[in-house]
């Protein structure tokens, strides 16, 4: 028993020690996800695992949000934000009016996961696939004022978009994410007959606590309405036809205009971790998925390992977007590259000399699906050792990052 609560002091002092801050993590789920509370205790982050509860145990504050797991990014920042700093959820008259949307949905009120965050209070965030734009959207909000009217005359009200919030994110760590948006998006909203892993979804999750989280549109599941016609209804929801959705978001066109005015902060860190789970055809030079990709995700990687996608300047695509995660191209993951006003830099990280503000630190990429590095689908005992490897070393490197 003593060996024990040695080992524990132990583990405890080597993460503290090396600290220089010690800031909370909050993780920011993707595309479908949910929160801790959802899915009879299947975790977004982890699977049968739990990859917050994991961090914790090694001494480290963390937090999961639960936001629309198909909304855009603009209204998954802001609920972000409400989540972390509590409050009422606003998504801005203007934006409201815009998308015909309800701008104070009463549900959508939190007593905040850690109500003290501020500029002395920052925070790291850590998100997968759309969880890394939502964090980047999220910044950009916090690091301006977001005017109500076309004319820019008058200030939102909101407690987020009134007033410019600087030094509250230390660091921004994105996993996965489709910085420059994904060739599958405008094949799943064209040519698939609607997202086929919303249907398997949908059978998994049957007579568990799921919620797409859509108040703001006035779209909820009707009483003992079956999955079916609840996925249904969400197909020809007139929302996927607006850029206020995240196949908007994720497609290469939706992603350029966010990077357009989503940049880099010379006060914050960036990391971007890859994954990839294809290899070349040396005959076509087209990617196939490997053995290890999950089943549901290779027609999905076959179709985007030999596929390209126009931007509207009628500039497209090319054959290094070939390779991908099932969901994401890899070379998409590095960081935001087609912003028409510059992008920002990337530096392939070696060591902590490389530890830069204000650029993106690529960490590499992991032969995984797109699935498997957050636990879920086809994985290994080894796959999770990695990945738990991974969260804990990056936790130590963020903790080690100068405070402000």
């Amino acid at each position: 028993m003593r060996i024990g609560i040695f080992i524990v002091i132990y583990i405890l002092f080597i993460n503290t020690s090396t600290a220089q801050n010690q800031y909370p993590i909050v993780l920011i789920h993707g595309f479908m996800g949910w929160g801790t509370d959802e899915m009879a205790g299947y975790k977004y982050w982890g699977g049968e695992h739990d990859f917050q509860e994991y961090l914790e145990s090694f001494g480290y504050e963390v937090y999961t949000v639960s936001i629309g797991p198909i909304s855009s990014n603009w209204d998954r920042a802001i609920e972000t934000y409400y989540q972390i700093k509590g409050g009422q959820v606003d998504y801005g008259k203007k934006h409201s009016d815009q998308y015909k949307i309800i701008q104070k949905p009463k549900n959508k009120n939190w007593d905040g996961l850690y109500s003290q965050w501020n500029s002395d209070n920052p925070i790291h965030i850590i998100g997968h696939s759309l969880g890394g734009q939502t964090a980047r959207m999220l910044q950009f909000l916090l690091e301006n004022q977001i005017y109500a009217d076309s004319l820019n005359m008058t200030i939102e009200e909101s407690d987020l978009l009134r007033i410019q919030k600087l030094k509250w994110i230390r660091s921004i760590t994105t996993i996965s994410t489709p910085h420059n948006g994904t060739t599958l998006s405008n094949i799943v909203t064209t040519t698939l007959p609607f997202m086929e892993e919303l249907m398997g979804l949908a059978a998994l999750i049957d007579n568990r606590v799921y919620s797409f989280d859509l108040e703001q549109w006035g779209f909820s599941r009707r009483s003992n309405e079956p999955w079916n016609k609840y996925f249904e209804r969400l197909r020809y929801h007139p929302a996927w036809k607006t850029k206020n959705f995240c196949a908007w978001d994720v497609s290469v066109e939706g992603a350029r205009q966010l990077n357009n005015k989503l940049k880099a902060n010379n006060d914050i860190y960036y990391f971007s971790f890859a994954t990839g789970n294809t290899n070349k055809d040396q005959n076509t030079g087209q990617h196939k998925p490997n053995a290890s990709m999950s089943i549901v995700l290779r027609p999905n990687a076959y179709m985007m390992g030999k596929s390209t996608q126009c931007w509207v300047k009628g500039d497209c695509t090319d054959s290094t977007w070939y390779e991908n995660d099932g969901i994401v191209n890899t070379i998409s993951q590095l960081g935001p590259t087609s912003g028409q006003s510059g992008f920002d830099k990337i530096i392939t990280y070696k060591d902590e000399d490389d530890l830069v503000t204000g650029a993106w630190l690529y960490m590499g990429k992991y032969t995984m699906d797109h699935k498997a590095f957050m636990g879920h689908g086809n994985y290994s005992d080894e796959t999770i050792t990695i990945v738990y490897n991974v969260f804990n070393e990056h936790s130590k490197r963020l903790m080690s990052l100068p405070a402000f």
